[in-house]
């Protein structure tokens, strides 16, 4: 049951996430405009790699040691102390090499890179690492929800035209180094002081460093096609792209909160030898992100061509078709954080899931460099669902001998041919209605209603387990 409360609690805050956008994407795209919010995706995502190598694999490494010392508050309060020493002297490092690359190379937007640093600031005060390791979720989400409240009220106040532009990426920025500060009074109860010679924040360098590969590259392959559509195309197709892969990777969110959740869950298990434990929750946790991620799939490419439009203004009417091309992701994704993130990272099997990242990144790169020319930001999107494929067609290759396969895919059939059924349903509904709030929440709870029935009528695994939590909470 903790595991479902903490699901239920990053799964809140996802939802958060994703009405969030609801609620100021309309207003800053319009305000913004395509250029202007090109010009933030550009900057941030050059200022994305230098906070990431200097946070390098901390984030993950520091929430793994964390659940592998969970229990010993003295090896966990050191392990905490070394690890963020660590992460503030890396952090200094890589802000001072983003400075210098502003200072002798950034010829354009050199005030928006300077904005941006607030980023890398924010990577060196982040602990968030320290409380995902200990399961416990509701101090982050609950931090997360105020800063992200206040930061969209002050998003309606203070931005109002294109020239806002400054304001809108100093907003961003507080708000992550604001977030990441109210963490650090939750620590007081939670560890103790451990004298400065025991630290050794050295002896984590290399194995963070290890799972900094894997970080590193998995970022390439989800910013290198933006950097390649900046530089090869416009900041209008830029700025199209950029807001269909953050309306995905939002729908996505949801799913792929089991991962978050499940990766300091399934490292206790490996630290206290429960193998049989680890494989019982993955086939239900595959089984639960595929049964959440194919409606959400199949829903989003249907509503895609009127929403986009509607949602963003007339200018955007090319990302609907963004929309639907990259939707596919929101599958592969779920499969990979599975076999990923909830796996081979916990059990300690960093090389394969390097090799797995890796590969997407290399697809990736190729990809982007045969369709973006032609196609624009279109060939940004397929490049992305190739990418994402790659990297789960490689995990899955690496877990062959230890899960297995056809437990994971035997009940596929049954979401698909629901979700295609309500695909082809909402898919009408868009064509005869008028996209406005009331029609799209009619198609979304008619959708909803559609594949859950189909479900029920194909006796899909995930409702068996819906009424054996049911009955245990009873």
């Amino acid at each position: 049951m903790k595991v479902i409360k903490n699901y239920l609690y990053n799964a809140g805050y996802q939802i958060l996430l994703m009405f969030a956008p609801l609620i100021t994407t309309p207003y800053v795209s319009r305000v913004l405009g395509a250029h202007a919010y090109g010009i933030n995706t550009y900057t941030n995502g050059w200022v994305t790699f230098f906070y990431l190598m200097g946070q390098m694999g901390i984030t993950l490494y520091g929430n793994r040691e964390v659940a592998y010392h969970r229990d010993d508050k003295y090896e966990r309060s050191q392990t905490f102390w070394g690890i963020e020493i660590l992460q503030l002297g890396t952090i200094t490092i890589a802000l001072i090499a983003y400075l210098a690359a502003v200072f002798l190379f950034s010829t354009t937007f050199k005030e928006y890179y300077l904005l941006q640093t607030l980023w890398i600031v924010a990577a060196g005060l982040d602990v968030s690492w320290y409380f995902m390791g200990m399961e416990d979720f509701k101090k982050t989400v609950t931090r997360n929800t105020i800063v992200k409240l206040i930061s969209i009220a002050l998003i309606f106040m203070l931005v109002r035209t294109e020239a806002d532009l400054w304001k809108y990426v100093l907003l961003l920025g507080l708000a992550q180094v604001g977030g990441n500060v109210t963490l650090w009074p939750y620590l007081r109860n939670s560890i103790q002081w451990v004298p400065i010679k025991e630290w050794h924040p050295l002896k984590h360098f290399y194995p963070s460093l290890l799972l900094f590969i894997p970080t590193i590259t998995t970022q390439i392959y989800l910013v290198v096609n933006k950097l390649m559509l900046g530089k090869i195309g416009q900041p209008t197709a830029l700025g199209q792209f950029d807001f269909a892969d953050k309306i995905v990777k939002l729908v996505l969110a949801v799913v792929t909160a089991t991962g978050t959740v499940m990766l300091p869950h399934v490292a206790n298990k490996y630290a206290n030898g429960d193998v049989k434990g680890i494989r019982t929750s993955l086939y239900s946790s595959f089984d639960f992100v595929t049964a959440m991620s194919v409606p959400m799939m199949f829903g989003l490419m249907a509503i895609s061509s009127k929403f986009a439009p509607w949602f963003l203004g007339a200018e955007y009417v090319d990302t609907g078709r963004i929309i639907f091309l990259e939707a596919p992701v929101i599958l592969f994704i779920a499969w990979s954080n599975v076999t990923g993130t909830q796996y081979l990272m916990p059990v300690n099997r960093v090389k394969e899931y390097t090799l797995s990242v890796t590969a997407g990144a290399v697809v990736n790169i190729i990809g982007n460099l045969f369709l973006i020319e032609p196609y624009s930001a279109n060939g940004a999107a397929i490049a992305t669902v190739i990418s994402e494929f790659a990297v789960t067609a490689v995990q899955l290759y690496f877990v062959r001998t230890t899960i297995s396969r056809r437990m994971l895919f035997k009940d596929l059939w049954r979401y698909l041919l629901s979700g295609l059924i309500m695909y082809f349903v909402v898919l009408r509904l868009n064509e005869i209605m008028k996209m406005n709030i009331i029609n799209l929440v009619a198609q979304v709870i008619i959708g909803a209603v559609v594949y859950l029935l189909c479900i029920l009528v194909f006796r899909a695994p995930i409702v068996k387990r819906a009424k054996q939590i049911l009955a245990d909470r009873q």
